[in-house]
C-alpha cells in the first residue's frame, strides 16, 4: 500500500536513505514525502506501530520486476524426455536409444523409459522389467534411478534423473 492507501494513524516512518525519523503521524508522514516528492510505502503492516518508508515507488517497482527477470533468466528448467523400448529391442536400438538417454542427462534433464505392451506381451511383463532395469543399469554411471519402474495399466515406466555435478 502506498500514501493514501495506508489506514494507519500512526506510523513508524523510514527516510530514503534508511535512516530511521521515528514514530509520526500519518498526515506529517505523507507530507514529508510529498515535499521530497516521493511516496509513503507501507513495507511492514504486522508491526506496532506499521513501519513506512519515503521512496520512489515507480523507480522500487522498477528494480523489483528487474530483478524477478534475472532471477527467471538464470533459472533451469527441468524437462522430462520420454524413450520408448519395447521387450523384444535390437542390440543396435538398445544402444541407439541409450546414447540418446545419455545426451538427454548431460543436458540436465530427466529421462522416462516406457515400455507399452501391446497385445499378449502383457503376459511377459517380466521380460519388459529386465529391459528396463538393463537400460537403467547401463545409464547408471550418468543418472540416478528416481522412480523405480511400475507397471501402470499397458505400460511399465521407470524414471531417471541427472546426477549431481
Amino acid at each position: 500500500m502506498i500514501n493514501e492507501a495506508i489506514n494507519a494513524s500512526e506510523v513508524r516512518v523510514v527516510d530514503s536513505s534508511g535512516g530511521m525519523l521515528g514514530v509520526m503521524q500519518i498526515e506529517n508522514a505523507l507530507r514529508l514525502a510529498s515535499s521530497q516528492e516521493l511516496d509513503l510505502v507501507l513495507i511492514a503492516p504486522q508491526a506496532v506501530p506499521p513501519v513506512c518508508r519515503i521512496m520512489d515507488y515507480g523507480k522500487y517497482r522498477f528494480d523489483q520486476q528487474k530483478h524477478e527477470r534475472e532471477v527467471k533468466k538464470n533459472q533451469k528448467v527441468v524437462e522430462i524426455k520420454e524413450i520408448r523400448l519395447s521387450i523384444n529391442i535390437g542390440d543396435h536400438d538398445f544402444s541407439t536409444k541409450l546414447t540418446h538417454a545419455i545426451k538427454f542427462l548431460s543436458d540436465g534433464n530427466k529421462v522416462k523409459i516406457t515400455i507399452r505392451f501391446r497385445g499378449r506381451e502383457m503376459v511377459h511383463t517380466a521380460l519388459g522389467k529386465d529391459v528396463i532395469e538393463r537400460f537403467a543399469k547401463e545409464l547408471s554411471a550418468h543418472g540416478l534411478v528416481e522412480k523405480d519402474a511400475k507397471l501402470e495399466g499397458r505400460s511399465m515406466q521407470m524414471t531417471i534423473a541427472p546426477l549431481k555435478k
